[in-house]
């Protein structure tokens, strides 16, 4: 997977991100297997997960190789991309560009995070503090 970091990319909607999880988690899929994986006991059809792949071609959250009879889709933003960008929105709108009131709220809400969580957020603040990753 590439992994665009175009921001010109939309984001993608509910439905979209779905897919995108699965596709995610699974990797490359045709249309039979994503909708296997995805819509299986829900009653949707065949081709709306036809239908909502091709939107999403279309909008370039996914990839399509039709070099065989069977379509195969993949993800064509990686899932880190698309965190960064629905936490910076985020940040914007509803935490007035204040990243530091994301995390005091994050982490004083329920539920706790997790002594694993918490090493990982020190490591991370020790890497911010010695110049390393933003």
């Amino acid at each position: 997977m590439r992994g665009k970091s175009n921001q010109t990319t939309p984001k993608p909607t509910e439905a979209e991100l779905g897919i995108l999880n699965v596709l995610w988690e699974h990797g490359d899929m045709t249309v039979r297997e994503l909708h296997e994986a995805h819509y299986r006991d829900d009653g949707t059809g065949y081709t709306t997960s036809l239908k909502m792949l091709q939107i999403m071609h279309a909008k370039g959250l996914v990839d399509r190789d039709d070099s065989q009879r069977a379509h195969v889709y993949r993800a064509a933003i990686s899932k880190q991309h698309n965190q960064r960008r629905f936490v910076s929105d985020m940040v914007q709108r509803v935490f007035d560009g204040s990243p530091s009131q994301l995390v005091l709220q994050a982490l004083g809400g329920q539920p706790k995070a997790s002594r694993e969580e918490l090493e990982e957020i020190r490591a991370l603040l020790d890497s911010i503090e010695s110049g390393g990753k933003s």
